[in-house]
């Protein structure tokens, strides 16, 4: 199935793709959403998708056969084979009704492929006012300097031995975070740098892994991070040192950009509109 540029490109109100996540609007091309439908079939993953850090295979997948493309509107579901199985759909339109819509197609194909979850996503443009969702943020490596904050913040393997071992139980204490995931491929040495911060000798913050790779049009981004500080040490600057650091290890190897997405109200969406990245939207997920 080919999409059409004329329907999907005036109902791209944030620049999602289904699978791939948030890309930059100048990455928000055709091919791309063509590239999805065609890697579908292969199980594997596109050269630039992020995930391709974390694994051997893709586990979510267009299903490619069940797309719905319109001059209005676009619907584009993915299954998700991880834990016992989710369908997504992708809710691409200005009509009203797209969300019921997707939510039917949703509920639909979780039956058909045993999926006991079934979600829609809708992307919605900068300009909403949700209290609820997830933003998407642009830090622009080619719009101002990142000088490096200073402070206690290192990556973690500069630290001596006594403080490098208090990020396993650091790591356990923010799993909810996706820190023990991180710890867990730094330890088979899966991944970039970690940058941490340490406060009387144990670490109690940290932004990783760092890496920059191409995007789909060659542009080099600074990939997305787990980041998390300790509740007990919240208030003190941490955090954003912690982020300052990334940024400034980011633009020096060469990053163009990064994309970040933060809970709204939350506190890394707060950081990062006080740090002024810019919104390209936002993306509201609810159960079908």
């Amino acid at each position: 199935m080919l999409f059409r540029w004329d329907w999907l490109q005036p109902v791209l109100t944030a620049p999602i793709v289904p699978t791939l996540g948030p890309v930059h609007p100048k990455a928000l091309t055709l091919d791309i959403f063509e590239d999805t439908l065609r890697v579908a079939a292969t199980g594997g993953f596109l050269l630039y998708d992020k995930d391709r850090r974390w694994g051997a295979e893709k586990d979510e997948a267009v299903l490619r056969d069940d797309v719905v493309h319109q001059p209005d509107h676009t619907l584009i579901p993915t299954l998700n084979r991880r834990g016992r199985g989710t369908v997504k759909v992708f809710a691409y339109g200005h009509c009203g009704s797209v969300v019921d819509q997707a939510a039917k197609l949703a509920a639909k194909l979780a039956a058909v492929h045993d999926a006991v979850n079934g979600r829609v996503v809708r992307p919605l443009g900068p300009e909403a006012d949700s209290p609820r969702g997830t933003r998407i943020q642009l830090m622009d490596f080619t719009a101002c300097p990142c000088p490096d904050p200073g402070g206690p913040v290192r990556p973690v393997t500069d630290w001596p031995t006594t403080v490098q071992e208090t990020f396993a139980p650091f790591a356990t204490a923010m799993a909810a975070d996706g820190l023990a995931f991180l710890h867990a491929q730094m330890q088979a040495g899966r991944c970039g740098p970690v940058l941490s911060a340490v406060v009387q000798g144990r670490i109690v913050g940290a932004i990783g892994p760092m890496e920059v790779r191409p995007d789909a049009i060659g542009c080099p981004q600074l990939l997305p991070q787990y980041f998390a500080v300790l509740p007990e040490a919240r208030g003190q600057g941490l955090g954003r040192a912690l982020w300052r650091a990334a940024m400034h290890w980011g633009q020096s190897q060469g990053a163009a950009y990064q994309l970040l997405q933060t809970e709204v109200g939350g506190p890394s969406d707060r950081l990062c509109q006080a740090e002024g990245l810019t919104s390209l939207g936002l993306s509201h997920t609810t159960r079908a």
